[in-house]
């Protein structure tokens, strides 16, 4: 098996030494490289071809926020996976509609963070119904800008039917065992349409539907 190639990127050289030490010991993990910072990522990703990057968010010249932006924006991106300390915040929503595909808290437990990697590389994103319900009630409280509410409804209305009802079902934190469940088809019926989703609406994952469901703020989300 080949491992996972991970890029580890915070400015702080102790925690840096933890999650070396802490992911070192995975098999199928591999650790290529570090960054203090997020100018250097683009560098190191270009020479190391990582699959994943842990991406601290707060860091002091180019912050994760803006190397995340940055790196999706690029064809072939690896995944990024935000390291924060903080459950919800509104730096963690911004990165997930950048592309992040999850974020795992800097006390998680290695094993957790481990599992993360695995998910995210697999194209999985790694936050749970719970936390994507906490994350959209909490740090987008409020209604969305006009603007961005009428653009939001206007993506969704290009979708079909039932793909339109899934993607309000992934709105909702549901996973695809509950969406199967409500609207009454199989969890692979539901896999194609989530599929069909993202490639409709250029999008990364289903963080980035559940976030734009939210902007279009439609009675029945």
């Amino acid at each position: 098996m080949t491992p996972l190639r991970l890029l580890i990127v915070d400015d702080d050289p102790l925690v840096r030494s933890g999650l070396r030490l802490m992911l070192g010991g995975a098999e199928d993990l591999q650790i290529v490289g570090e960054a203090a910072d997020g100018n250097e990522v683009p560098e190191l990703v270009g020479r190391l071809g990582p699959d994943v990057v842990l991406m601290d968010l707060r860091m002091p010249d180019v912050d994760g926020l803006t190397a995340t932006e940055r790196l999706r924006a690029e064809p072939d991106a690896p995944e990024v996976l935000v390291l924060t300390t903080f459950h919800a915040d509104e730096q963690v929503v911004r990165a997930l509609r950048a592309g992040a595909a999850g974020f795992v808290l800097k006390d998680t437990p290695p094993a957790r963070i481990a599992e993360a990697v695995r998910k995210v590389a697999a194209g999985e994103p790694f936050l749970s119904p719970v936390v994507t319900r906490q994350l959209i009630g909490q740090v987008a409280a409020g209604p969305a800008p006009h603007a961005r509410r009428a653009q939001a409804r206007a993506r969704l209305a290009s979708l079909g039917e039932r793909e339109r009802e899934v993607a309000l079902a992934v709105g909702r934190g549901s996973s695809n065992a509950e969406i199967a469940g409500e609207l009454y088809m199989s969890v692979a019926t539901v896999k194609t349409h989530v599929s069909r989703v993202l490639a409709k609406l250029g999008l990364n994952n289903r963080v980035q539907i559940a976030l734009l469901t939210y902007d279009a703020d439609l009675p029945e989300r």
